[in-house]
């Protein structure tokens, strides 16, 4: 079977090149018959416009030349080796304007054809100002935020002479084990694509040249949020209408937005990896969706073909991935080092090289970096403005979360007299950042705000003590006396536990996600004294937490919340901020529910708890511990009024507007997140019990109402089926409204 686009490709290699040529979309239309998706005709993948100056260079290079463009090195050392031979396109995560200008003074003043670098960064939530983690943004249910994080990394990033960030980071998960939770937006694509998409606008603005903006990339392409067992890099075993369904929306709001490029990810996908995947990145992203951008590989992406049994050698790994549609190869050189030969050997075609070049190249021109290669090393981001700094600090007292507030006992009162601080993490100061934090330049100039400054800043007039009681991951319990002490003397004590940064993100998955070490007998500890207090949950993933909800009065999920973290922590214990975020990830009773989400399948035998023969644990309360969506407020909230505009939609070309009204019942002003979800009860691929289709974020004075409106169309109705065809099917659709995904305000209407 001959590879799309590949058509005067010849397998001459024994063995393992024959698996690589079958390997992409053979095996995936073999296997599931996807080729409902994209015609014959239309398998070809889009090709990039074309560009003048673009096609005078592709008609001076060699194919030496060509080749270097694809190359993607990671240290000085490595881009001066490679630039003379005249052999480079980019150079990642090398920091500072003026060592990238000395680079890119190499390659433009002494290469033959002067061919600008594109320097590459992971800008995931700050530059120089580090903002919330990217899970909690999710947590904000409010696009503006991601969208300000990007503006302000963008800014501080390109004046340090940076170009292009590999964010926004797009995987859907229903994994809280994996570390890489924390970089994404949680388990709906819905949310996901909405924050995606933000952020790419962020970063790109309307013109990625602009003296302020970045090449911003959709990661990583693609279902890897499904690594088994939360194991990083691991197998993603999927389904095509799951991988269509769950997985690609947001990567395709993404490219409809003009995302500049795209990551390939680590994982198989049903068997073939990611970076060989010729159906997901050639079929699915250049043809189906119309990608003119160009793939990277991740971190030695191509390689690691060869351990996932695709490849046997460098040249078979070069030879999968170049046809797949992976343009620029990431710090490993099967390229380069492989790439005129398999021409020759007729493994890979002229065209495909010409294609991934001229793609790269159009980004190039795009950046504007052969008009203006260097960057003014004067106008350097060296520390955060207090522009920046009160953006990030705006920003995190959007993304936090009230899971709990009896009594209430939260805001505390600023009159409060005297406040115990328990725990390690209130004086942490990098931890608050989170993971894939400080890479830019000046980030460690402003260390983050510690809680302890925070509450001491709130309430001036208070008594502020700290005891840490004990380490995050210890498991020493002798600080607890002391901890009790501080607790007793105090008129509130406030709890801060969680996980270091190093808990999450890259490489951090846990087998378990309870509160490490002995945090939660210290908060037991607490409560045995009797006095009022508070826990403060800092973290990057969700946690395993039923003994915090049947002892602790209150519980803010605060997350990693970035450089003003402290500040922002106490802005909400305070009151100075209600607490407006919702859960964008469901948070489990145990270990053993994962994967534990709402937008799960219904089974034929549904939890009942009356009823021994149905889907749930002998031992554990059906359902998670907090539900997607669900967050408390300091005011409260009454949603009605729910009106459909019409009761029959047609399949084509048909809307609905959705309507309902949003007051504001209690005593101060706040913020709800008015959300809206659909259930399609009875369809030809069995259809999750709720999708998330709508939300909006909306502020009220005490009193005060707002009517909140969504339009329905097709597409939110829809599916996609084991064909990878999208179906709009004639019947009911179930409408709910509410605050979180255990809303019961409904309606339906008909599909026609």
């Amino acid at each position: 079977m001959e590879q799309p686009g590949s058509h005067d490709a010849t397998a001459t290699a024994e063995g393992v090149n024959r698996r690589s040529l079958l390997a992409g979309v053979g095996g995936l239309l073999a296997a599931g018959g996807a080729g409902a998706l994209v015609s014959p005709a239309a398998a070809e993948a889009v090709r990039p416009e074309r560009d003048p100056r673009v096609e005078a260079l592709l008609a001076k290079m060699t194919v030496e030349e060509k080749l270097g463009q694809l190359q993607l090195v990671g240290t000085e050392d490595a881009a001066r080796a490679a630039l003379a031979t005249g052999r480079l396109g980019g150079v990642f995560s090398v920091v500072g304007a003026a060592k990238l200008n000395a680079l890119q003074r190499v390659a433009v003043e002494g290469t033959r054809l002067r061919i600008p670098l594109i320097f590459g960064l992971d800008v995931i939530h700050g530059y120089t100002t580090n903002f919330p983690i990217p899970l909690a943004q999710g947590a904000s249910f409010d696009p503006a935020v991601a969208g300000a994080d990007a503006t302000v990394s963008a800014r501080e990033a390109r004046r340090g002479g940076i170009h292009w960030t590999y964010a926004p980071m797009m995987d859907v998960t229903h994994e809280p084990r994996w570390g890489r939770i924390a970089e994404g937006s949680g388990e709906d694509p819905f949310l996901a694509a909405r924050m995606a998409v933000a952020k790419v606008r962020g970063y790109q603005g309307d013109d990625i040249a602009s003296p302020d903006r970045l090449a911003a990339c959709a990661k990583h392409f693609v279902a890897y949020g499904g690594a088994e067992g939360g194991r990083d890099y691991n197998t993603v075993d999927v389904s095509l209408q799951r991988l269509h369904n769950l997985y690609l929306p947001p990567f395709k709001a993404s490219v409809e937005a003009g995302v500049a490029t795209v990551m390939a990810s680590f994982n198989t996908i049903s068997g073939v990896p990611a970076h060989g995947n010729g159906y997901v990145l050639h079929d699915v992203l250049k043809g189906a969706y119309g990608f003119r951008g160009f793939v990277v590989s991740d971190y030695t992406g191509v390689e690691e073909l060869i351990l996932h049994g695709l490849a046997g050698d460098g040249a078979d790994a070069a030879a999968a991935a170049l046809p797949a549609g992976v343009d620029m190869e990431m710090v490993s050189t099967n390229y380069v080092r492989y790439g005129a030969r398999l021409l020759a050997e007729r493994r890979i075609t002229r065209e495909q090289i010409d294609d991934a070049v001229r793609r790269i190249l159009l980004v190039k021109v795009k950046l504007g970096l052969f008009e203006r290669p260097y960057v003014d090393e004067a106008g350097e981001v060296k520390a955060p403005s207090p522009a920046a700094l009160a953006a990030s600090r705006q920003a995190a007292g959007r993304c936090m979360v009230l899971l709990k507030n009896d009594g209430p006992v939260l805001p505390l009162a600023k009159s409060v007299g005297s406040v115990a601080v328990v725990g390690s993490l209130g004086t942490a100061t990098y931890d608050l950042n989170g993971t894939w934090a400080g890479l830019g330049t000046g980030a460690g100039t402003t260390p983050p705000v510690t809680v302890v400054d925070g509450i001491k800043a709130a309430a001036p007039g208070a008594t502020v003590t700290y005891t840490a009681g004990c380490t995050v991951d210890g498991t020493d319990t002798s600080g607890f006396a002391a901890a009790q002490q501080a607790a007793r003397a105090a008129e509130v004590t406030v709890v801060v536990v969680g996980e270091t940064a190093a808990m999450s993100g890259e490489a951090a998955a846990r087998s378990t996600i309870d509160l490490p070490g002995v945090q939660e007998q210290l908060v037991a500890a607490i409560e045995e004294t009797g006095k009022p207090f508070v826990v403060v949950l800092v973290n990057g993933r969700p946690l395993t937490i039923p003994a915090l909800h049947d002892t602790a009065p209150a519980i803010l999920e605060a997350w990693a919340p970035g450089v003003q973290g402290g500040h922002a922590i106490a802005d909400v214990l305070f009151g100075a901020v209600n607490p407006g975020g919702k859960l964008p990830v469901s948070f489990p009773r145990a270990v053993g529910q994962v994967p534990i989400y709402y937008n799960h399948e219904n089974t034929g035998r549904p939890a009942d708890p009356a009823n021994k023969y149905t889907s749930k644990y002998l031992d554990l309360a059906s359902g998670p511990l907090y539900e997607f969506g669900h967050g408390l407020s300091y005011t409260t909230f009454r949603i009605d009024g729910l009106r459909l505009s019409a009761t029959r939609m047609p399949a084509r070309g048909g809307r609905i507007e959705v309507s309902a009204r949003v007051t504001n019942t209690g005593a101060r002003a706040g913020d709800e997140v008015v959300q809206l979800y659909l259930r399609d009860p009875v369809a030809s691929i069995v259809q999750p019990v709720r999708r998330l289709r709508g939300f909006e974020r909306v502020t009220l004075a005490a009193g005060a109402a707002k009517t909140v409106s969504f339009t329905l169309t097709p597409e939110d109705v829809g599916f996609y089926d084991n064909a990878a065809k999208f179906r709009v099917e004639p019947g009911e659709i179930q409408v709910y409204v509410g605050n979180s995904s255990a809303a019961t305000l409904t309606a339906s209407f008909t599909v026609t």
